[in-house]
């Protein structure tokens, strides 16, 4: 078949574009065709890929994206394909794969009613109720059962369309017989001392994934005469951050890091995962960390949070969130005899649970209900 995959920008440290470039690279190996639409692309090229970038601007993301649509829809019309799969939210995609929070949720629970007199929000709104709405015919591949929830409540889609994959954790992410070699030379080269703690931040997308609050957690660990040092690893507006880290006095504590292709090592180099969101659909590293034995702190909005819990491989923490809460976990969490304890839980989870093969299910998914759709078409 050939299959259109679209989104609206690519750059190789987000958890949906790592996600984007493994389906298309699967679905590839079962012998289809791909086509890309994109506005914006960072890093390598997709190999065997038809890209087509689409040439858009506006002065706002509402006006761009509608100017993308209208340009591809276009295309498409002229140049048809076998299927059109989405992994941002927009009419007329026959598969969309939800890497993001309900924004209607978001929206009526964060946002006052003069938000939802925007531009903004009759775009964004509209959008996902093209692709969720109970008439539609948009196939869904779902990868959090809290945001499923949401979902069906908004929109009352039917259960048919609704398809939920399993986590996809990359295989170089697990820990090998080498780790705690890699682990000392990571160490080494970051310049850790021996007892000094290691917090680890990873996520593009700062302020959604709760660094000021990590931020402030160290603050109060090392005000407890804790040895710690926090690294952020994530590609995203620091001037913000760096600012509440001097306000701190924390200049030299925190490190921005910027987007990385060590971050298997970091895994294994750090003490202690720290990833206290105020909105994530699913958290990608939350398992990345499990299958590196990494202890992890989490808040319970994240979809794939719930692993931590099941593993007890750190702490979940409920809401609604409290900053001393997530001190004390992380203080929990960094002792010693916890730490090797929650390290051990989470490797013995890893070994034992399906944290791999989303990205393989969901190419079979999107070829199965494909053809479904074409038989119906033809029928």
């Amino acid at each position: 078949m050939r299959l259109a995959f679209l989104l609206y920008k690519y750059f190789p440290y987000g958890g949906m574009q790592r996600d984007f470039r493994r389906f298309v690279e699967e679905v590839q190996v079962r012998g289809h065709t791909v086509r890309v639409y994109f506005i914006r692309w960072q890093g390598e090229p997709l190999a065997g890929v038809d890209a087509r970038q689409v040439p858009v601007r506006a002065l706002s993301n509402n006006r761009r994206n509608a100017r993308y649509l209208d340009w591809v829809q276009a295309d498409l019309a002229r140049d048809p394909v076998d299927g059109v799969v989405g992994f941002n939210k927009m009419p007329g995609l026959d598969v969309y794969y939800a890497a993001d929070s309900c924004y209607l949720d978001k929206a009526l629970q964060e946002r006052g009613w003069l938000y939802r007199l925007t531009p903004r929000f009759r775009h964004f709104a509209a959008y996902e109720r093209a692709v969720f709405a109970a008439d539609g015919h948009t196939e869904i591949l779902l990868i959090s059962e809290t945001e499923k929830a949401k979902f069906l409540r908004h929109y009352h889609t039917p259960q048919h369309r609704l398809h939920m994959l399993p986590p996809g954790i990359a295989p170089d992410r697990r820990a090998g017989l080498d780790a705690p070699a890699r682990r000392a030379a990571k160490r080494a080269e970051l310049g850790l001392a021996e007892g000094e703690h290691m917090l680890l931040f990873v996520g593009s997308g700062f302020i959604k994934k709760g660094l000021a609050r990590a931020i402030r957690a160290l603050a109060s660990l090392r005000e407890q005469g804790l040895p710690a040092r926090l690294f952020v690893v994530g590609q995203d507006k620091e001037a913000g951050f760096r600012r509440q880290v001097a306000s701190l006095g924390m200049t030299g504590q925190v490190h921005f890091l910027g987007g990385r292709d060590d971050v298997p090592d970091l895994l294994l180099a750090a003490d202690v995962l720290v990833h206290p969101a105020l909105d994530e659909a699913a958290g990608i590293v939350l398992l990345e960390a499990l299958v590196a034995g990494l202890p992890v702190v989490v808040t319970d909005v994240c979809g794939y949070a719930h692993h931590i819990g099941a593993a007890g491989a750190g702490r979940v923490l409920g809401a609604p969130f409290a900053q001393p809460a997530l001190e004390t976990a992380l203080k929990e969490v960094l002792a010693p005899p916890e730490n090797q304890r929650c390290r051990a839980a989470a490797l013995d989870y890893a070994g034992r649970e399906d944290l791999y093969s989303m990205h393989r299910t969901g190419a079979e998914l999107i070829e199965t209900l494909l053809q479904r759709k074409r038989g119906n078409a033809s029928g």
